[in-house]
């Protein structure tokens, strides 16, 4: 049975920037208001990378409160983020800031160290989780002895801890930790044994659209939320969000949730586990309503937006769009280079490795902005296009359509590039894709809304726009 409209806060935190977004939902109706945005990005310090959680949860406060003054009738509150970083508690004192993902630390001999213990072939047939070398159980690893009765918490489940006083770990996002049976849902027994950890090192596992809890009294003190506001596990991993948010009207579909990362893949019923699978470094985690992402991470804008602030720091602010103008006029055929190489894993100046990368292979080097910028989408798009195949190959699932949701939809000529690489037609939106799926997943918990994910993107079709492209149309620089 549905209801009126009602009003939801979805925090989407991303790697560069966080936000919460006043939504109202239901039959009919789905709109957003983002009520703050506020910056988010690795602190270096003397001993590495760190998340600054302390202050990503004071500004969710501070977004909290706005929703509230904006409409005092929100219901709910749903929490996605990046997906393998993590907060380790014990009783109720935070151990430290989480460590940054692209933190050195899992090195080589911290992920041969727990290669010992479970060969990389077994890993893969129990998780189908694609290496990469920050996986959770890597960090976890790096850690050494934790002290007895210590948890580690997901960062969105980490700041629901915080908002509710109640633990669990969102399903979606436990599925990227490398230590979940990809086949059961649950925790992997076997690989907690062999690397010596017991399951109590993660809290109970919890389905996207399960009520975490209501607000504690300081919560609500601080932000103006009412007693019947309940906290919702979402697609904690923003990906998971994401992909519900892909106005996909048939099986039929591959994506691309693309921003600081490039997802590539589809969506499935079940896992594929197979060695031809794990060769190609496709990963199984879990998504909305038990379904399976199938996928490939690519580096993705990360590329750009390091190039970005590399030449801003350097004392050139040429707007974006005016440099992705001029690389859409330069003609095809330039340079490119493998995005997924390593060396583009750091941050720094990225416009000097990308010019080395492409001096290594012997092919032409990019000089200035303008050819780096087309050099980096010509790279990605062709990459992507790989990654489909890849993933129609592998999972016998047919893609008639490609979505391209998130910020990367917004780049028209990265758009026809993943369109004339891939053959196929493009279908760009929408941006708040994650944010969207948040939403959705928060009305169909309270009773907003009604049905499975199909009826749920049905809504989201009525709701936002898209622009398709179709392989071989003029490339487009806005």
């Amino acid at each position: 049975m549905t209801q009126a409209p009602a009003a939801f806060a979805a925090v989407d935190l991303g790697a560069s920037s966080g936000r919460v977004i006043l939504g109202h939902v239901g039959p009919g109706t789905l709109a957003m208001t983002e009520t703050r945005r506020f910056r988010n990005g690795p602190v270096h310090l003397p001993d590495g990378l760190y998340w600054d959680v302390l202050g990503l949860y004071t500004d969710v406060l501070h977004g909290l409160r706005d929703a509230a003054r904006q409409d005092p009738a929100v219901r709910g509150v749903g929490i996605d983020s990046w997906a393998v970083d993590y907060g380790l508690v014990s009783g109720d004192r935070l151990l430290g800031n989480p460590r940054h993902y692209r933190d050195g630390r899992t090195d080589a001999t911290v992920i041969d160290g727990v290669h010992r213990r479970v060969s990389p072939e077994r890993l893969y047939g129990v998780t189908g989780l694609q290496h990469l070398p920050f996986n959770t159980l890597y960090q976890l690893a790096a850690e050494g002895a934790l002290p007895s009765g210590t948890q580690a918490l997901m960062i969105p489940d980490l700041l629901g801890y915080w908002l509710t006083g109640r633990r669990v770990i969102e399903e979606t996002n436990a599925s990227t930790t490398g230590l979940l049976d990809a086949r059961t849902g649950d925790w992997s027994a076997e690989l907690f044994t062999a690397l010596g950890w017991t399951a109590e090192l993660f809290p109970e596992l919890a389905a996207p659209g399960s009520v975490v809890g209501g607000l504690t009294s300081a919560v609500r003190t601080e932000t103006g939320l009412g007693d019947d506001v309940r906290v919702t596990t979402v697609g904690s991993h923003d990906t998971a969000s994401a992909v519900l948010g892909v106005p996909a009207e048939t099986p039929h579909f591959g994506y691309i949730s693309c921003g600081t990362w490039g997802l590539v893949g589809v969506e499935l019923e079940t896992p594929v586990l197979t060695q031809e699978s794990r060769a190609a470094n496709f990963t199984n985690e879990r998504g909305i309503d038990g379904t399976i992402r199938y996928l490939r991470n690519v580096m993705g804008l990360w590329l750009l937006s390091e190039s970005v602030r590399t030449w801003e720091r350097d004392g050139d602010s040429t707007p974006l769009t005016e440099l992705i103008a001029a690389a859409a006029a330069l003609p095809a055929g330039g340079p490119t280079f493998d995005p997924d190489d390593p060396v583009f894993l750091p941050p720094g100046d990225m416009p000097s490795r990308i010019a080395a990368s492409c001096a290594a292979t012997g092919g032409p080097v990019p000089a200035g902005p303008a050819q780096v910028v087309r050099s980096i989408l010509d790279s990605l798009a062709a990459t992507f296009a790989e990654r489909i195949a890849d993933a129609e190959r592998l999972s016998g699932n047919r893609i008639e359509v490609i979505h391209i949701v998130g910020g990367g939809s917004q780049n028209t000529l990265l758009c026809q590039l993943v369109a004339d690489a891939t053959e196929r037609p493009v279908v760009a939106g929408p941006v708040e894709a994650t944010a969207l799926g948040n939403l959705l997943v928060q009305a169909r918990t309270a009773g907003v809304l009604a049905g499975d994910r199909w009826d749920l993107r049905a809504e989201l079709r009525r709701a936002v726009h898209t622009r398709t492209y179709r392989p071989g149309a003029a490339p487009d620089g806005r």
